[in-house]
């Protein structure tokens, strides 16, 4: 029971470790990875109390060292789908009736030992599983998960703490429910944090939730459960499931307790989820909730007034990264006449310098990308602007998939503004570049605007601010995070509030208030003091 009107601590975002050279850190991650690598880890599903293994086992191979093995994972099928879910439904009641301080502080707990005695094995998961370089690991696996969790208390002891206001003789009161039923969690390969907090918000207000990581990011996913468990969540309200995704959609998006889906992934495979929860709508107890981040085609443009050298930073970071595997990701860029060539000359000398290779050797800027089929589509991309009139390779191009799934930063220039490369999504370390004249700003912002049916993250540089409120206006619906001056990527919880919209998803902000509000259910309370005991009103008399 309930004795004070607690506050939270406040939270701060997690200092980045640098991981340079002879700092404790990198010493301890590096003693980590050989750890990884040198064991082969046996990763059971979650379901309530039990691990479960069913001996249907799948191996788990770093990405860029495809013949090595660092476990196995164990792949369930539709009865553990159906268990999962009843599981859920059974731990609710004591889940949802914990008073909220109780259930936020086991996810403060699970931040500090995020922050403290997991850090390092989250980040050489990462690493490995993901093939994340030590600073994309660090500040995805570590920092921003630690951050969703911090910030996502304080988040939802301001939403407990929003009450209406009282009139005489009466009190009103509003308390946040959890859901009616359960909520699915289906998360991406690319982002561990993402993948820990699209489960973790839900539950923090009182929801139990079937958890389907991607099978790419399971050996992170794993860590993730493992420090939950620690930190005290109790058995069956997140349970962490492998398998099948059409087959745990068809099972889930009929159950009639399903009460909504937190999703991070493809534009058309959440096009598909809201269409089947569409066609079932009739057989729920309630209408579900659906949220979900999806794709991007995120743009550079530039003014003929930008800084050619910020440029090219913004574009070698923004583009390359990860292997470009970010749904907020540089992908099509819009360069001035008369800037065009410089920025090019920085953008070949900084790419000159970067290297490409394994997770473990820290000097490789550029890793490798998830998987074939990736590797496989990513090239047909750059294969086709290889064979085509209207496209020139003008950096990279090259790729080898005999060790890993090794493809070059890849530049695209072409003088259509439809072209394939500068429309569809790539996912991958692939840059289109369009020239326009430096004296058509606007009529490129207008050009941007219409080009893809993505409205992610964009950026504008520019020194003129005629020309950055230009940007700003007519791009106001291009993208759900803008950036001046800056890359388009690297959104900071508490800071800059992630989602975007049009076919990019429902933009409903991880990292802030507004997304913990898509899993509660307000219900007012009015309690009456001095009870009327006349039916008339005073306009009725004579």
């Amino acid at each position: 029971m309930s004795t004070g009107f607690f506050k939270v601590p406040v939270p701060k975002n997690e200092p980045i470790y640098s991981y340079g050279s002879n700092t404790p850190e990198r010493k301890a991650l590096k003693a980590e990875l050989q750890k990884m690598r040198t064991s082969q880890a046996d990763i059971p599903m979650y379901i309530g109390s039990k691990e479960v293994r069913t001996g249907n086992k799948i191996a788990i191979t770093p990405p860029h060292d495809h013949q090595h093995i660092l476990g196995h994972y164990h792949e369930g099928d539709a009865t553990h789908v159906n268990e999962a879910i009843q599981t859920a439904l059974d731990a609710r009641k004591n889940w949802s009736n914990l008073s909220w301080e109780n259930r936020l502080s086991i996810f403060l707990k699970a931040a500090d030992l995020s922050a403290t005695k997991y850090r390092y094995k989250l980040n050489a998961a990462t690493m490995l599983g993901q093939s994340k370089n030590a600073y994309q690991a660090e500040i995805d696996a570590a920092c921003e998960w630690i951050d969703f969790l911090r910030f996502n208390v304080s988040f939802a002891a301001q939403i407990y703490a929003q009450q209406p206001i009282s009139s005489e003789f009466i009190w009103n009161k509003t308390e946040q429910r959890p859901l009616e039923g359960f909520l699915f969690a289906l998360t991406p390969f690319n982002f561990t944090a993402i993948a820990g907090n699209l489960p973790a918000s839900m539950a923090m207000m009182g929801n139990v939730v079937v958890w389907k990581p991607a099978p790419q990011q399971i050996y992170s996913a794993q860590v993730i459960m493992e420090i939950l468990k620690e930190a005290g969540l109790p058995d069956g309200v997140i349970n962490l499931i492998y398998c099948d995704g059409p087959m745990a959609g068809d099972i889930i998006f009929r159950h009639p307790d399903f009460a909504g889906i937190h999703f991070t992934g493809s534009t058309k495979v959440f096009q598909t989820i809201w269409k089947e929860i569409g066609v079932n709508i009739e057989n729920f107890k309630s209408y579900p909730r659906i949220v979900g981040e999806t794709g991007g085609k995120d743009f550079v443009i530039a003014h003929k007034s930008a800084d050619a050298k910020a440029l090219a930073t913004g574009l070698v970071r923004g583009a390359f990264e990860y292997q470009g595997q970010k749904c907020s990701a540089a992908s099509r860029a819009y360069i001035p006449s008369n800037l065009w060539d410089e920025t090019l000359n920085y953008i070949k000398q900084d790419l000159a310098e970067i290297k490409m290779g394994g997770v473990e050797d820290f000097t490789n800027f550029i890793n490798a990308v998830i998987d074939e089929r990736a590797f496989n589509k990513i090239t047909s991309y750059i294969d086709l602007a290889k064979n085509s009139d209207n496209a020139t390779i003008v950096v990279g191009g090259n790729s080898d998939k005999s060790k890993g799934y090794f493809i070059e930063p890849t530049i695209i220039l072409t003088q259509d503004p439809n072209f394939v490369t500068i429309k569809e999504e790539i996912f991958g370390p692939v840059l289109t570049i369009y020239i326009y004249d430096e004296n058509q700003f606007e009529q490129t912002l207008h050009l941007v605007d219409t080009t893809s049916p993505y409205a992610l993250t964009g950026a504008v540089f520019s020194k003129d601010r005629y020309a950055v409120e230009l940007a700003t206006r007519i791009l106001e619906n291009s993208a759900g995070n803008f950036y001046i001056n800056d890359k388009p990527t690297g959104a900071v919880v508490g800071q800059q509030p992630f989602g975007g919209g049009r076919a990019s998803g429902t933009n409903d902000k991880a990292g802030s208030m507004i997304n913990l509000l898509r899993w509660v259910s307000p219900r007012t309370i009015k309690e009456t003091f001095l009870s009327p005991t006349d039916y008339k009103y005073p306009f009725l008399d004579i």
